[in-house]
């Protein structure tokens, strides 16, 4: 079966510029018709961390949110706090980040929603039934809303190869707990050179995996722990130090779950849109990016957030290298994210589509193509 994706390049001329064909994008590939009178929207993006300038512009986000009330929906911006120490690990920094980068009312017409709360402990467990879960942990203002829409940038990422749709919903929308359980199947140690025997992992722990020992400091009994990163994600002083420790393949399956865990309650009531601009070879998480590695390609549109990944990850595998960028002096590279990061993109799609998310053979739709530069 094949999916639609909708797809648009990104030359511009008057009455077709970047806002007239993300409007069009949207309208073509039904991404609107999810939403119904007074649905809240959960437009989930990835903020960019302070320094990055390659996420999606916030003027290109404001069509979305305009699309949505037009359909009589209440769309908010959301996005969950991370895992790592960064400007976006609370609510409170990850707000005031957003704002620097542009997504302020005035800007984009929809208010920011922190999607798993002040410290990233609001979410819900959701079965998914999967290889690596049976429950995950879905931030609860994207779980509860009516409908969801993934605006995702399309670019480099050190474990995942590259990140689009299903990395935006499923690492994007996992608590900071279970963004440590995709990272890590290794069990927490608790540093004593750290602890301060505040507490806090005893609390959190679900289990009673964790007690007080010598001198009072915390220590976790490897037999009884399950693993859920509770004490990872909410230890106050990073004294249980974060496992990334993961193959390429566990990640991938473990995120797509995660991306399932957002659609499936939801599976006529979530849709997608990549943008395929400032391909930068790292994550909008790195405080900074780099060149481009592909020239800006297009605006894809889908109600599959497997068919769209694909579909954008062969875009970029099809255009030429940029001049100057990490891989401005090689030339026929069939595969543009491997040779950058030297991962395989595929197990995230092709555990989308086992989970039944959608289909890796999809049917490319365009319109409003340079004709010297036609996609078939």
């Amino acid at each position: 079966m094949n999916s639609t994706v909708i797809f648009s390049d990104m030359t511009t001329q008057a009455e077709k510029n970047l806002l007239d064909k993300t409007r069009e994008v949207l309208k073509k590939a039904g991404v609107t018709g999810i939403v119904e009178e007074n649905d809240l929207v959960a437009i989930k993006l990835h903020f960019g961390e302070e320094g990055n300038l390659a996420f999606v512009p916030p003027p290109l986000v404001r069509v979305v949110v305009e699309m949505v009330k037009e359909e009589g929906g209440k769309p908010f911006l959301t996005d969950a706090n991370t895992l790592y120490v960064g400007k976006r690990r609370n609510a409170v920094d990850h707000i005031e980040t957003a704002l620097k980068n542009g997504f302020g009312y005035e800007t984009v017409g929809a208010p920011l929603i922190i999607a798993d709360g002040l410290k990233g402990a609001d979410y819900v467990n959701v079965p998914v039934n999967g290889k690596h879960f049976e429950t995950v942990k879905i931030s609860s203002a994207v779980h509860n809303a009516d409908a969801v829409i993934a605006v995702s940038h399309v670019k480099g990422h050190d474990l995942f190869g590259f990140g689009g749709a299903l990395k935006n919903l499923g690492m994007g929308c996992g608590s900071p707990a279970g963004k440590q359980a995709m990272h890590s199947d290794l069990k927490p140690e608790v540093d004593p050179d750290k602890c301060t025997a505040c507490g806090t992992c005893l609390s959190r722990c679900p289990v009673g995996a964790i007690e007080r020992v010598e001198k009072n400091k915390a220590f976790i009994e490897a037999d009884l722990c399950i693993g859920c990163g509770e004490c990872v994600a909410f230890c106050p002083v990073q004294a249980i130090p974060i496992n990334w420790e993961t193959d390429e393949a566990t990640i991938q399956e473990k995120t797509a779950e995660y991306a399932w865990g957002v659609v499936k309650p939801k599976k006529e009531k979530s849709a997608f849109i990549n943008y395929v601009m400032n391909v930068a070879p790292d994550c909008d998480c790195a405080p900074w990016n780099d060149l481009a590695i592909v020239p800006d390609l297009g605006i894809l549109g889908s109600t599959d957030p497997v068919a769209i990944d694909q579909a954008s990850l062969d875009l970029v595998n099809r255009a030429p290298v940029m001049a100057n960028s990490v891989l401005g002096d090689k030339k026929d590279i069939a595969d543009k994210f491997r040779a950058v990061n030297n991962r395989n993109s595929s197990y995230i799609i092709e555990h989308g589509q086992d989970l039944g998310m959608g289909h890796k053979q999809y049917t490319l739709k365009s319109f409003w193509l340079n004709q010297s530069k036609k996609h078939s």
